[in-house]
């Protein structure tokens, strides 16, 4: 899941690696196909919701339609003198009756004018089989059904990130920083949170290589990449000397910038059990310098409310307009910024601990 973004024209040149949460990524021929038939139900579940219905469905019509003729020929090939013969399946006239049969016997539904009898060993083994041979069909068909309808992405839905990451101080340091929230009550459990940074890039010997992965180390109010989503949090990274982003100024920060920052957020959803994965992307000029987000989590009324109408709002910061590299070789530059003044922290007036709980202010 990722935040719409609009695309300006321009970005063409630079396309995204994931978007709106899906890998922008084109497989193309791909010959040893056979390989996705070993893997059966996982290419079920994979496919779109109207081949995996007309699959449904063929499957049932189909076991059906078989069983139905292996029944008319049972009920028709044994047949025998009138005079004390005792047919193999009763009430069995044309092949319309054999495929109600087949029907009922498939789905254990019985209308008490057809039936087999112990006449015929065959018709007793056909009986088993299909029997079997319908289960199977049930349990592989309901529980790819079930999967898609629960799919971890849909829980992925609620997990919200900001439509841009900012770059400002923080504790006398440049830092990339973005907020992530999530819109439910309900928990998710063990959350953590990475980032890659991924750019075209050419080895000394020649090598290109378009989409290199970088990993870049996050930073939160928990501390490591495990994050307690109770309320929306602000991750940051530091731009340091082992970042990537080490030599990135507001200069490059425009789209012909070959640069686009990976944020991936999974979790265990409570209420399911289901591990879930949120995605989102920032390219170059969606990451604004000397921005910093505004507030959102105020204490009302005994509890804490969070004000999603500014997840996104940023304000503007004194921030130095240079690398982080010249920023820690010239430790000089920050004499010359004005320094923002510090908010002051005013007492609650009531006496008693608001409680944790998360609600939505009316916008």
């Amino acid at each position: 899941h990722s935040s719409s973004k609009s695309l300006s024209p321009t970005r063409v040149f630079i396309p995204r690696l994931w978007e709106n949460g899906a890998c922008n990524v084109a497989h193309k021929n791909i010959r040893e196909q056979g390989r996705f038939l070993q893997d059966v139900f996982t290419t079920l579940v994979d496919l779109k919701w109207p081949h995996t219905l007309l699959i449904f469905t063929m499957s049932f019509l189909c076991s059906w339609l078989l069983f139905g003729m292996v029944w008319w020929l049972i009920a028709f090939g044994a047949a025998g003198p009138a005079a004390g013969f005792v047919p193999c399946v009763t009430s069995i006239h044309s092949f319309t009756s054999a495929f109600l049969f087949s029907i009922e016997v498939q789905v254990t539904i019985g209308f008490g004018g057809r039936m087999v009898t112990e006449e015929c060993p065959a018709a007793i083994l056909v009986l088993i089989v299909q029997n079997i041979v319908g289960l199977v069909i049930n349990a592989i068909m309901l529980g790819c059904i079930f999967m898609k309808t629960s799919q971890a992405h849909r829980r992925a839905e609620t997990l919200i990130f900001s439509k841009h990451a900012v770059i400002a101080l923080r504790e006398g340091r440049l830092c990339f920083m973005l907020r992530v929230g999530d819109l439910r009550k309900s928990m998710i459990i063990s959350a953590t949170i990475r980032m890659q940074v991924v750019k075209k890039t050419a080895s000394l010997e020649g090598e290109v290589v378009p989409l290199n992965q970088i990993d870049i180390q996050m930073e939160n109010p928990v501390g490591g990449n495990s994050i307690f989503l109770v309320s929306p949090l602000i991750i940051y990274h530091v731009i340091d000397k082992n970042s990537p982003l080490y030599d990135i100024s507001p200069m490059n920060l425009h789209h012909h910038e070959d640069l686009e920052i990976i944020v991936i957020l999974e979790g265990v959803v409570e209420t399911t059990g289901i591990t879930t994965q949120a995605r989102t992307s920032y390219l170059a000029d969606e990451i604004l310098w000397g921005q910093r987000f505004v507030p959102i989590v105020a204490e009302e009324d005994g509890r804490y409310s969070v004000d999603y109408s500014k997840f996104g709002n940023t304000v503007k910061v004194p921030t130095p307009s240079c690398t982080a590299r010249q920023l820690e070789e010239d430790r000089s530059i920050m004499d010359t910024m004005p320094l923002s003044p510090k908010g002051t922290i005013r007492k609650r007036s009531v006496k008693l601990k608001p409680k944790f709980t998360i609600s939505e202010e009316p916008s």
